[in-house]
């Protein structure tokens, strides 16, 4: 039987993720009468396991630091990223940036979010799971109404969208947006695996990006064993393959010389897991009766591990803008104003790196990994997630500076050029060891 919900609460939250759940402990701290519906049952698999050094800081600043410490984790100084044939990458560690940032983690999704709910719930938040949000049935000024799929309604003042790519108000609204660029067009293919090769000493924890013409993989060390293995690219490119899809990432790695030496004692899975849809908008990030909170919002490409900082991050800020009008602090529209500019000032920097990411030349500046005036460490700074609510000007400025570089080294090699590395056109070149298909040895069956 399912668990009453209280259809006089104050404040719906559709989505028990990262920023559903910090959302509701912070509202619950504050005695705001909240209902979380998550539509799935917590622990669940999840992608997004590496986090941003400004998210350490948010979680000690929540008092949940000594909690994510309980649970299976890597700690995680920086990050690697190398050619797709040249297993000399380079590497940065977070505390060389402009700003400094604290040492982080990679942690497995299931358990990082599970932990959040239950702190959601202790704080008094009501959390209903496998109840998932099927209809808006009204969304006003302080008056709002769903429908689950059980036929239950709830009621409140405030709705909160953290549904993710549910995209839940979004999609009511007619407002969510996939973005024309192809380069923010993505689909990823991604798995865990046992045993695959990681940097040695403190940089096991840096996740590693294995760049290609074609997209980029991931690899990240979530526990002393187990890596999360991910290969991002265009649909237009996977169309014009003879591949399966649950087989593309065996597929990509069997063409990617260091990803497949890394992987060459890998036992897991031999098919693949598959997410879409990537980068989206459903601007205005808030309206009369709801705010939008991390994916239900916008969804970044993945490239530089935005994902779970923007969410926690934003719900904290939809939080706050949310007691303040129940409590009459605030008029809803300035509490709105102010809450969309917080978002787009936050993101607007991130979509700048991610354009810029795909052009070539970004690549061959940042890969040489040193520059004028500090540069380098002002992007370091920008990925360890030094942007809230705005990066400091003495960031914006040298990130200017960089991207005006990236234009000129399209025309003036400002660094040595290096052509990009190919999956596709290099594939015929391999030894036949190499381009075989790559098998996995299959992970034994649970007794």
């Amino acid at each position: 039987m399912s668990n009453p919900i209280d259809n006089n609460c104050d404040v719906i939250i559709a989505g028990g993720g990262p920023a559903g759940s910090t959302a509701a402990l912070m509202l619950a701290r504050a005695g705001v009468r909240v209902v979380v519906l998550e539509k799935t049952q917590f622990p669940r698999f999840h992608i997004g396991e590496s986090i941003l050094p400004r998210n350490a800081t948010l979680l000690r600043e929540l008092g949940l630091w000594d909690q994510l410490q309980k649970l299976p984790h890597v700690p995680k100084y920086g990050a690697e990223f190398a050619w797709g044939d040249d297993n000399n990458g380079m590497c940065f560690t977070f505390d060389n940036g402009l700003i400094p940032g604290a040492i982080v983690f990679n942690i497995e999704r299931a358990h990082f979010d599970h932990m959040l709910m239950n702190e959601a719930r202790a704080a008094g938040a009501l959390v209903r799971e496998n109840a998932a949000v099927k209809q808006i049935l009204r969304l006003e000024e302080g008056a709002v109404e769903v429908a689950l799929g059980d036929g239950q309604t709830v009621r409140g003042r405030i709705l909160l969208d953290a549904s993710g790519h549910g995209t839940i108000v979004g999609r009511h609204l007619g407002t969510r947006r996939n973005f024309d660029d192809l380069e923010l067009q993505k689909v990823a293919y991604f798995e865990h695996f046992e045993n695959v090769e990681r940097l040695p000493g403190t940089a096991t924890g840096h996740p590693s990006i294995i760049m290609s013409r074609e997209g980029w993989f991931w690899i990240i060390g979530l526990n002393e064993n187990k890596t999360s293995v991910g290969f991002v690219t265009r649909p237009q490119i996977v169309k014009q393959l003879d591949v399966s899809p649950e087989r593309l990432l065996a597929w990509a790695i069997a063409r990617c010389p260091v990803v497949r030496h890394r992987m060459r004692n890998a036992t897991g899975p031999a098919k693949n897991r598959i997410l879409s849809d990537f980068s989206y908008t459903c601007a205005p990030h808030a309206g009369p009766g709801y705010f939008l909170v991390g994916d239900a919002g916008c969804f970044l490409d993945p490239i530089f591990s935005t994902g779970v900082t923007l969410a926690m991050m934003g719900a904290v800020e939809a939080a706050k803008h949310t007691t303040a009008i129940l409590r009459n602090h605030a008029a809803p529209a300035s509490a709105r104003k102010q809450y969309c500019k917080f978002v787009t000032g936050s993101t607007s920097v991130f979509w700048g790196l991610i354009k810029s990411y795909y052009n070539h030349s970004f690549r061959e500046l940042f890969m040489n990994g040193q520059g004028p005036l500090q540069v380098h460490n002002a992007v370091i700074s920008i990925l360890a997630g030094q942007v809230f609510p705005r990066p400091p000007f003495a960031l914006r400025w040298r990130l200017w500076f960089f991207h005006a570089c990236v234009q000129v080294q399209k025309i003036i090699p400002i660094v040595p050029r290096r052509e990009p590395f190919s999956l596709v056109q290099t594939s015929a070149e391999l030894p036949p060891s190499l381009a075989a298909p790559f098998e996995p040895a299959l992970e034994a069956p649970a007794a």
